[in-house]
């Protein structure tokens, strides 16, 4: 029931009438004799129109958008409710948390100089978890930068978050990424890279390597709306719906793309209404809803792998939090707006209330949640700080299976260099 009823979620709905405003229909279409009379051009499939009229970027009101549960956690519709297990929801809930208490400890550190920078999940952590729980684990995923959740709900452990922002000895990418730039093979977590949107073209390609290996897997990438507007995004898109590829594009419309706001980054209709554009299958969720999420993600990679093709996901939420610990938001946006949306509509208090209603939770429950998992935040915290810093002699590895002489040139400089002068520098922070 729930299935189908997100299938019917994702069609997109074009309105009866042009409601309010300036935009009309087009022209009625003319009816011709024969088949032969119908415009015949290749690249569009259209009917001719008697009269001039230019297509209004309001033609198509607005697209909803789909939830699940409103503010105060009750079901909006039964029929759309997943029914989810106990034990289902209270590892959602306990992942949100855990990557909110996470997030408060690391930024915290790096105000005070312990790590070089972070950036917090604050407010978005449903889109991270409902997503997740919805794919199977083989299933891999491009993160942008905010899809810490993502990676915690497929159980990468807490000490290798904190060794990977530390960059330290136990860090896999051996300290050579900034802080919150995760990867996981074993979790099929793509390592994630700093410039925008490069992720989204390297997805549809591994999605479409996935289809002709016919491995009945699907690909998720995620971005945020500002990343949409890079050339990767259409180039994107546009492959993964040509080549018909199991992927599904999920976009975090946040509301800002660093300081620049919606209303100063686009004109139309968000990022679901590019979709059918480029002959994507789309929809707009509540990204606040973490079973709204969850259903419309399924329902996408079912059919992403039954049907050979692409989905894009838009989910409507909001960053509380600075967009990283190199950005200060109240030069853009008021206190007023970000204690509405964290006091107002957080996925975290959503959830909790309807935890509350089913009986499934309560305060006793919450505060000592709140401290255990505390406990283990600050527990790797200071394991991850006590250990050294990788080799320097991983800073020649991992290019070429055999180093080749410029290299070994290079590294032999080096060990000269620190004969000479390695009283300069805190070698002693260092893995022998």
């Amino acid at each position: 029931m729930a299935a189908m009823a997100a299938l019917r979620a994702l069609r997109l709905r074009l309105p009866r009438s042009p409601g309010p405003g300036p935009a009309r229909r087009l022209s009625t279409a003319q009816e011709f004799p024969s088949p032969e009379e119908k415009p015949q051009f290749p690249g569009a499939s259209a009917d001719f129109a008697d009269r001039l009229e230019f297509i209004q970027p309001n033609v198509i009101s607005g697209i909803p958008v789909y939830r699940v549960m409103d503010r105060q956690g009750h079901i909006v519709n039964p029929a759309e409710d997943p029914q989810l297990p106990k034990e289902l929801v209270l590892k959602l809930y306990k992942t949100m948390t855990l990557l909110n208490t996470m997030d408060r400890i690391l930024y915290e550190s790096q105000r005070q100089g312990r790590i070089s920078f972070y950036m917090t999940n604050y407010g978005e952590e449903g889109t991270h978890v409902g997503s997740a729980a919805a794919l199977d684990d083989t299933d891999l995923v491009f993160g942008q930068y905010r899809e810490t959740g993502v990676l915690m709900y497929r159980g990468y452990p807490l000490d290798l978050f904190m060794a990977q922002c530390y960059g330290n000895a136990s860090d896999t990418g051996k300290g050579r990424q900034m802080p919150v730039h995760y990867g996981c093979r074993d979790r099929h977590f793509v390592t994630i890279s700093s410039p925008l949107a490069t992720q989204i073209p390297q997805a549809v390609g591994a999605a479409y390597a996935i289809k002709r290996a016919d491995a009945n897997r699907a690909v998720i990438c995620y971005f945020g709306e500002g990343a949409a507007s890079e050339g990767d995004a259409h180039a994107g898109f546009n492959f993964a719906a040509t080549l018909e590829c199991p992927i599904i594009f999920f976009c975090r419309n946040n509301g800002y793309a660093i300081s620049t706001p919606t209303s100063e980054q686009y004109r139309g209709d968000g990022i679901a209404a590019r979709g059918p554009g480029y002959g994507l299958m789309s929809i707009r969720v509540d990204g606040n809803d973490v079973f709204a999420v969850y259903n419309a993600t399924k329902e996408a990679r079912r059919r992403a792998v039954a049907e050979n093709q692409p989905f894009l996901i838009e989910a409507m939420t909001y960053r509380i939090g600075h967009h990283s610990t190199s950005d200060d938001s109240s030069a853009y946006r008021s206190v007023d707006e970000v204690n509405y949306w964290d006091k107002q509509d957080h996925p975290i208090s959503r959830l909790r209330h309807y935890m509350l209603g089913r009986g499934w939770w309560d305060e006793q429950e919450e505060k000592g949640w709140r401290k255990s998992s505390r406990k283990m935040v600050m527990e790797a915290f200071e394991q991850a700080e006590r250990k050294p810093k990788p080799s320097l002699q991983l800073l020649f590895s991992d290019v070429y299976q055999e180093m080749p002489p410029h290299l070994r040139r290079q590294r032999a400089a080096l060990e000269q260099h620190l004969q000479h002068y390695g009283e300069h520098y805190p070698l002693e922070h260092f893995e022998k």
